[in-house]
């Protein structure tokens, strides 16, 4: 690993919420939500009364009755990003973007023409402020990982710096969940086993960690623990999976309605997929609960495919086995799909002897068809007259 921290961790706070607030003066200082049904993004004024993204509108609103509740403005979010990302591009050529608010800048090679990275970061802080009307905050260390606990400790509004001779002071005081891979249940497994910071894992030892919580996630966890991740920031980074998702709100969905809904988000990632050349192989179903757990089911397809229909015909058959869980937890809040394992460019006619041509055929007409006239030109009959829900912004493919 590098000598000196010089890595930055970039992350917009409440993003959708400041585009809002900087976009209509009025708003500055208040408590704003932006979605109705599902708490798609909430200002630090509506976080201090308890809500929090994905929570439902009407608890939101209960929390905090004086809020502003505001209909999401996508576009203006996306260009609000690609605004940021220029800025984040014209401070390093080194750029790896996590998603439309976040990135990871390399700035080690600049210290002749830019000075310190401390210096660095807050000039970036200071021009995206100026410039573009955000709050960001940045970490630094020298490592990705730490770079971003750094952010998530100094938000909002931050810049944290972690010198390389404190590392382990800063890293080991905090809680186990700001460890990368440390979901609710990983979560509940170390505290049933009173491990509750950084340092305790750390000191449990890869071998302990190893029996409680497998091989894979006990030496993830005991590397991260020891601030070992070698990992380089990537400019070259595809994404390796392509999904969308749809938030339900808190009414009863009907299994129709479900797979209504799963038939629009699979058409709209084999659309990308397509459009990318990238085949995939892994189908993966995300599911939210009332009460804010979730669950995933996957399968993966004996080879890598984009054709719409068999890949909807797996993420079905997945809906169909977490329909008795769905029914135990009162329903869903949110539904998503991805597809992952994606082929390199190219290799898409190579992998794909087993579909069936009029099918892929269909595809590529549908794709023409939307790609002219708009992505509602063509819908299915299930979903004519229906909401086709939120296309969020995202980096591109």
């Amino acid at each position: 690993m590098r000598e000196t921290a010089s890595i930055l961790h970039a992350d917009l706070d409440a993003f959708y919420a400041s585009v809002e607030q900087r976009d209509f003066p009025w708003l500055r200082g208040r408590p704003v939500i932006v979605g109705g049904g599902v708490v798609l993004a909430c200002s630090y004024e509506a976080k201090a009364r308890g809500v929090r993204t994905a929570m439902g509108g009407r608890t939101a609103r209960q929390l905090c009755p004086e809020a502003i509740v505001l209909p999401p403005r996508m576009s203006a979010y996306s260009e609000a990003s690609k605004a940021v990302f220029a800025v984040f591009r014209d401070t390093t050529p080194w750029v790896e973007g996590l998603s439309i608010d976040e990135a990871f800048l390399d700035v080690g090679g600049l210290y002749k023409i830019a000075g310190p990275p401390e210096g660095i970061a807050r000039r970036l802080r200071e021009r995206i402020r100026r410039e573009l009307g955000l709050p960001i905050t940045v970490g630094v260390a020298r490592t990705k990982f730490l770079a971003k606990v750094a952010s998530q400790v100094a938000k909002p509004d931050g810049l944290l710096v972690v010198p390389p001779d404190r590392e382990l002071a800063f890293l080991h005081p905090l809680p186990v969940s700001l460890l990368w891979g440390v979901g609710n249940v990983t979560e509940a497994k170390l505290h049933e086993r009173g491990i509750r910071t950084v340092g305790q894992v750390a000191r449990l030892g890869e071998a302990a960690l190893v029996s409680l919580l497998g091989v894979g996630a006990g030496r993830h966890l005991n590397a991260l623990a020891h601030n070992r991740d070698p990992r380089p920031v990537d400019t070259g980074r595809r994404r390796g999976s392509m999904g969308a998702q749809r938030a339900l709100g808190s009414r009863p969905r009907s299994r129709a309605e479900l797979e209504a809904i799963l038939a629009g988000l699979v058409d709209r990632i084999t659309g990308r997929m397509r459009a990318a050349n990238r085949p995939g192989r892994t189908v993966t179903l995300r599911l939210r609960f009332p009460d804010f757990t979730r669950a995933t089911r996957s399968r993966s397809l004996p080879r890598a495919t984009t054709t719409t229909q068999t890949i909807l015909d797996t993420a079905r058959d997945l809906l169909t086995e977490a329909l008795p869980l769905i029914a135990e937890r009162g329903g869903l809040t949110l539904i998503g799909v991805s597809v992952g394992n994606l082929g390199r460019n190219g290799h898409m006619q190579l992998e794909l002897p087993f579909e069936r041509q009029d099918q892929n055929s269909l595809d590529s007409a549908l794709d023409a068809v939307r790609k002219r006239f708009g992505s509602q030109a063509v819908t299915r009959g299930a979903l004519v007259g229906k909401d086709p829900g939120l296309v969020m912004p995202m980096l591109p493919d």
